[in-house]
């Protein structure tokens, strides 16, 4: 689903990305893990097209989208949901939703699945998105990036300030994509994280970043025998 190869990207002087290079599958999912700082969230801007790469390539389904902004990412089947969650406070969840929306036919409903997969958003539909809690923030934005139906999901710590009880639910609603999708399309999912157990529960392979590298990467099983948990207490 996601081929990326040899990218770099610098602030000012500084080297962020240093030739980052992996692959995601469709029906699974690629955590990617490391402490604050090392690159993380600028690899999924980069990803995203929000920051441009110096060097390397992004493709998507075998074709490039190195050069493509954020606007033809999605239309393309990329969803994104920013770490901070980044809702509209003033609109309603419900026309958060139809944000979602925008580079869909217009005229077309709010799936149905989306209420379905976060049934707590069919009770406050109605309710503006700066009123709810932060957990519920983070189910509205999940859902949001969902409603242009991507067939690659890119989540930056959705755990984040939420409640253990979301969390769970959270951490389910992303296994059921990856295993079936939306209308049957299976989809894949890269996911940043720090909470560890989170992510061991939920990868089917990991990457772990220090100064804006992959310094290690395996199976999603293999976690605790291959020390993660260690380099991130490093």
């Amino acid at each position: 689903m996601l081929k990326v190869e040899g990218i770099n990207q610098y602030y000012g002087g500084s080297h962020i990305l240093r030739n980052v290079g992996f692959e995601a599958n469709a029906g699974e999912v690629t955590v990617v893990l490391g402490r604050n700082g090392v690159g993380k969230t600028t690899l999924l801007k980069s990803l995203m097209g929000v920051v441009p790469v110096k060097t390397g390539s992004i493709a998507l389904e075998g074709a490039a989208i190195t050069h493509d902004t954020p606007y033809h990412r999605v239309r393309k089947g990329i969803g994104y949901v920013p770490q901070g969650r980044e809702i509209f406070g003033r609109l309603t969840v419900q026309e958060n939703l139809a944000m979602g929306m925008a580079t869909r036919k217009s005229g077309d409903a709010v799936p149905s699945e989306l209420y379905e997969l976060f049934p707590i958003l069919q009770t406050m539909k109605g309710r503006r998105g700066g009123d709810l809690s932060g957990g519920q923030q983070q189910q509205l934005a999940i859902a949001r990036a969902l409603a242009a139906q991507p067939r690659l999901l890119i989540l930056d710590e959705p755990t984040e300030g939420i409640q253990p009880s979301i969390i769970k639910d959270i951490g389910r609603v992303i296994r059921m994509l990856a295993e079936r999708g939306l209308n049957g399309v299976r989809m894949a999912i890269v996911l940043v994280e720090q909470y560890v157990d989170f992510a061991a529960e939920l990868a089917d392979q990991y990457l772990v970043m220090e100064r804006g590298q992959i310094i290690r990467r395996g199976k999603g099983s293999e976690m605790e025998r291959d020390g993660v948990r260690e380099l991130m207490a490093i």
